[in-house]
């Protein structure tokens, strides 16, 4: 008689622990690894032709590469109200423009030397954020946006009507660079001013990622969640706001130190709503409430816009049919179109396209093939 024994499955193999590949383990070096670069920069003769106009140490080319970086620390500083705890603020400009004019302002008609200058204006416009924030904050959602329109719109009023003779009206207000130190004036020395823009944008990065790893940062994350469950735990959330509120626009103050540096003088187009919507793209382009996605859009979108002025005015572009040179030559229309092809196909920003293309990486690569058994009769 034949017996029939139960088909022997041989137990599955312990999986050794995933041994992390070479790109993985260089992965946390990355920023390091960029930020060494970015210092190296300016001793590059390298041209790259159709990215720059001359090559990566000429001043015109830094100076361009300092203002993009001057925005990416804005967009990342302004992450920290919307990406981070879900404010959207229409008004972030007004903190910019108070560093930029506050500094011209004390360096050209107070007379004042940059050292002292520059620290009084941060702390103005540290201290007009809070105060901005200690009433905009007691409204929430569209309230609140507009409540920080509104305030914003009056800072660009008094800025265009040159109230007290200060501000240069329409015109603007250069720089009076008897104030300013001797190394951070000239197209010589532009270098310099590049490596204040990277060590601005680098104090922006790291004040922002402690923050957002703090406890604090913990605290707003659910206040961008969901605010009444962090009132239900004992907490204020209007208190926890505030001081994520103050923070950017101190740190927005801070940029507009350096910018009024880089450019020479202040103008009212820094004042307008238009600014604060071109920082929520960046956020929005780069990936909100990520490491550097916000630092990325930021750098991306100055950076095109820049140099879609010089492209649409080429004459490349006049070449074209009218249908494609009219278009073409508007920055903003280009912008637009990039940031509804982003959005539509990255929605989750620049900071997303990684993981994106790993996941596409992985289906494509062609996995081991395994011979199927079947049950073994024995008799």
């Amino acid at each position: 008689m034949t017996e029939v024994k139960s088909p022997e499955i041989p137990a599955p193999a312990a999986e050794a622990p995933a041994q992390p590949t070479g790109g993985s383990r260089l992965r946390p070096f990355l920023p390091l690894v960029v930020l060494v670069v970015a210092l190296i920069l300016p001793y590059s003769t390298l041209h790259l032709p159709g990215l720059f106009e001359g090559a990566l140490n000429s001043p015109g080319t830094l100076q361009l590469l300092a203002v993009c970086l001057v925005f990416g620390g804005l967009a990342a500083g302004y992450d920290l109200l919307f990406g981070r705890t879900g404010m959207l603020s229409f008004g972030h400009a007004l903190y910019f423009a108070a560093g930029v004019y506050g500094t011209d302002i004390l360096i050209t008609r107070a007379g004042l030397p940059l050292w002292q200058a520059a620290p009084l204006a941060i702390v103005g416009g540290t201290i007009l954020a809070a105060l901005v924030g200690a009433v905009a904050l007691r409204t929430v959602g569209i309230a609140f946006a507009m409540v920080t329109l509104a305030f914003a719109q009056v800072g660009a009023i008094l800025v265009a009507r040159d109230f007290g003779g200060l501000t240069g009206g329409e015109e603007g207000l250069p720089l009076d660079v008897t104030g300013v130190p001797a190394g951070l004036v000239g197209v010589a020395n532009t270098v310099n001013l590049y490596w204040l823009a990277l060590a601005y944008l680098v104090v922006v990065v790291f004040v922002v990622h402690r923050v957002s790893g703090s406890p604090t940062g913990r605290v707003l994350a659910g206040v961008r969640d969901d605010e009444r469950r962090i009132g239900v735990l004992g907490l204020d959330p209007y208190r926890f706001k505030l001081v994520a509120f103050t923070l950017a626009g101190g740190l927005a103050a801070a940029g507009g130190v350096v910018y009024c540096l880089i450019v020479g003088g202040a103008s009212p187009h820094i004042t307008s709503s238009e600014l604060t919507l071109s920082l929520l793209v960046m956020v929005v382009l780069g990936g909100p409430g990520t490491r550097w996605g916000p630092v990325l859009g930021g750098i991306l979108y100055m950076y095109l816009d820049h140099r879609l002025v010089s492209v649409g005015s080429s004459g490349a572009v006049d070449a074209l049919p009218a249908f494609l040179s009219r278009p073409l030559s508007q920055p903003l229309f280009v912008l637009g179109t990039v940031f509804i092809l982003a959005v539509y196909f990255f929605p989750g920003g620049l900071a997303s396209l990684a993981p994106r293309l790993a996941l596409l990486r992985n289906a494509l690569r062609p996995g081991p093939r395994r011979e199927s058994r079947g049950p073994r009769r024995e008799s």
